[in-house]
């Protein structure tokens, strides 16, 4: 796309998910994400009632009488956005690419997490690592993320997922919150292990980009489909309802078997469905931060 074209985009995303960060996410976003720890605030005078062990010593013995010690949470936070733009998100039967719509997912978390003063960095991958973006705060590094996001013109096609986390592994040394934004179609296993090595060390949150049409296939005859990833094309004959009912029963069993494996590993997973909605994020993402917030 040109240059102007592109510009149009990342302000048409700006503006589309300004409403959402506002008056959605930003109080849900606060509750749902721990700070990294505590850190000292002040001290007051003791009142009975108090809990003496937070009593703060050298200024009581400074001042002649009990003080204490008051903490607050720290909220600044890194969120990474670990955003898969393999060929297979320049797919979508409904409204939009998936790719055009983790652009926008990423940007509603972009302005949420800046929103409340935490840094925002980002990370490409396909079957390899495509671009490493640092963590930092301000409202144009959140726009440049977004340009990023579309205009990024992938070296790879396939899907390595462990290439992302990998890179993530060996970027950051502090304990972030990290998005893994992907379409999850990566018949490579080797991501769990990478997965649960992340997991471990960050927060880690699955959202997990689904389109209906490749989940279930419509009876329209035989048609050419093309794999965007490895460029191989096979002719369905869709009419045929053993052919309809096997695709079908194949997908269940991949999106089971990542269900399955967040579950395990206590790996928060989101379901993101291309939809006729305007933003078919909303509702999901609405209902993961209070569960989130439930479980604090």
């Amino acid at each position: 796309m040109t240059t102007k074209e592109l510009v149009k985009k990342v302000r048409n995303i700006e503006i589309r998910t300004r409403g959402a960060v506002n008056e959605l996410f930003s109080g849900e976003y606060h509750s749902a994400f721990k700070g990294r720890g505590i850190e000292f605030s002040e001290v007051r005078e003791y009142v009975p009632g108090d809990d003496v062990r937070a009593i703060d010593w050298n200024v009581t013995a400074r001042e002649g009488k009990p003080f204490i010690k008051l903490f607050e949470e720290e909220r600044e936070l890194n969120v990474m956005l670990l955003v898969d733009v393999s060929a297979s998100g320049d797919f979508g039967s409904v409204r939009s690419f998936k790719r055009e719509l983790a652009a926008e997912l990423a940007g509603v978390l972009a302005f949420s997490a800046l929103r409340n003063q935490d840094k925002v960095g980002l990370v490409l991958f396909s079957d390899r690592m495509e671009q490493y973006v640092p963590p930092k705060g301000g409202h144009h590094h959140a726009l440049r993320l977004i340009r990023d996001l579309l205009a990024w013109t992938p070296t790879g096609q396939g899907t390595s997922i462990a290439s992302g986390l990998e890179t993530l592994l060996r970027s950051l040394h502090k304990r972030s919150i990290v998005f893994l934004i992907s379409d999850f179609q990566d018949d490579d296993g080797g991501w769990r292990d990478a997965a649960k090595v992340v997991s471990a060390k960050h927060d880690l949150v699955a959202l997990h980009i689904v389109d209906p049409r490749e989940q279930e296939i419509p009876k329209v005859g035989w048609f050419a489909a093309e794999d965007p990833e490895t460029g191989e094309v096979v002719w369905v004959d869709s009419g045929s309802k053993n052919v309809r009912q096997a695709f079908k029963k194949q997908q269940e069993r991949q999106l089971a078997a990542v269900t399955a494996f967040c579950a395990r590993q206590n790996i928060d997973r989101v379901q993101i469905e291309l939809s006729e909605s305007d933003q078919p994020y909303l509702r999901p993402l609405v209902r993961f931060f209070k569960e989130r917030e439930r479980r604090r």
